[in-house]
């Protein structure tokens, strides 16, 4: 079954033993030291999907690696599959619409060097090294949250893929729950200044 996970996917896979594995299994929370039976650095969605059907095969406990800055470890398991994104960082900014595509694996300085080459910005967090991702899921607070609300409020869209390894469109989202995870095309409008009808909008042209 390993064998055929590693045909089948794109990415790579660490396992215990592999030169690589230290540094893989290694988070933002140094004290956190936990060792997977495997990690899968996913590098399509097509890799999300297999790499959970492999867990829902298996019965191998999963972790779910963005930006891996979560501090209680949750994106490492001992004796599981890590399902890694940290290689799918890619950012996409339409400069038109004011809006940014972008993977779950990238982190803040992703994001940020891809909307401020274009003058743009959208409310996240304080730390660069954290997952947009994750930041995304649990709200996301920080120096444009007190005028243009949280992250998850500029929230345009995302692709999903759940716990059932069942792959979801890109849509508007709605009140998030623990049976998916974001992947990637989570568009965030960095938007221009409130129009004179009043409207807010979630971030500004800086």
């Amino acid at each position: 079954m390993l064998e055929k996970l590693k045909r089948d996917i794109s990415g790579q896979i660490v396992l215990p033993g592999d030169k690589d594995y230290d540094a893989a299994r290694r988070i933002w929370n140094a004290m956190i030291d936990r060792r997977p039976a495997l990690i899968v650095y996913c590098a399509t969605t097509q890799d999300v999907v297999r790499a959970v059907n492999f867990a829902m095969d298996t019965g191998l406990p999963l972790a779910v690696r963005g930006g891996g800055h979560n501090i209680a470890g949750n994106a490492v398991c001992d004796g599981g599959i890590v399902v890694d994104l940290s290689r799918m960082k890619a950012a996409t900014v339409d400069p038109g619409s004011r809006r940014v595509t972008i993977e779950a694996g990238a982190l803040l300085s992703d994001l940020d060097a891809a909307t401020q080459a274009h003058g743009l910005a959208t409310p996240v967090g304080i730390n660069s090294t954290t997952g947009i991702a994750g930041l995304t899921l649990g709200g996301g607070f920080g120096w444009l949250s007190r005028k243009h609300g949280m992250t998850v409020d500029n929230l345009e869209s995302a692709e999903v893929v759940t716990a059932a390894a069942r792959w979801c469109a890109p849509a508007r989202p709605r009140i998030p729950t623990s049976s998916g995870r974001c992947r990637a095309a989570a568009a965030i409008s960095a938007s221009s200044p409130a129009s004179s009808s009043g409207s807010i909008p979630s971030a500004r042209k800086c």
